[in-house]
């Protein structure tokens, strides 16, 4: 399974994680499009849940082991024509990059800003 997880979400309560990891996090069922343009729609398309550190208890905890971890970074500019100020995701721009820990932090990249994380996971069964 594919799992979205926020850059702020990390950075704000989120513990450090790597490939071959297990967690228990909390999942809510993605919507493509909240990702779309941040990413593309074939990418997002595939995501199949994002990580949820602020709705605790809402639903229980999910264990994984973390497969593969991406970086996300993107490019924002304002759109031509625009008469807002607002930065909007460049459609095509998006630049993955593979890592060995999350940790909410990236290195910055030219013209892009990080995004959050694309990680790919497998549920484990619970130990009785």
């Amino acid at each position: 399974m594919t799992v979205w997880v926020d850059d702020w979400q990390m950075q704000c309560c989120g513990e450090n994680f790597a490939p071959g990891d297990v967690v228990a996090w909390q999942l809510l069922e993605a919507d493509p499009e909240d990702y779309a343009e941040v990413i593309g729609q074939d990418l997002a398309a595939g995501i199949d849940f994002c990580e949820e550190h602020h709705d605790e208890g809402e639903v229980p905890p999910t264990t994984l082991e973390v497969l593969t971890v991406n970086e996300v970074h993107c490019r924002y500019e304002v759109p031509a024509g625009s008469a807002e100020r607002v930065r909007r995701p460049v459609p095509g721009a998006t630049l993955l990059v593979p890592v060995e820990k999350a940790d909410g932090w990236a290195r910055e990249r030219p013209g892009a800003r990080f995004a959050g994380y694309l990680v790919t996971a497998r549920r484990v069964a619970e130990q009785a």
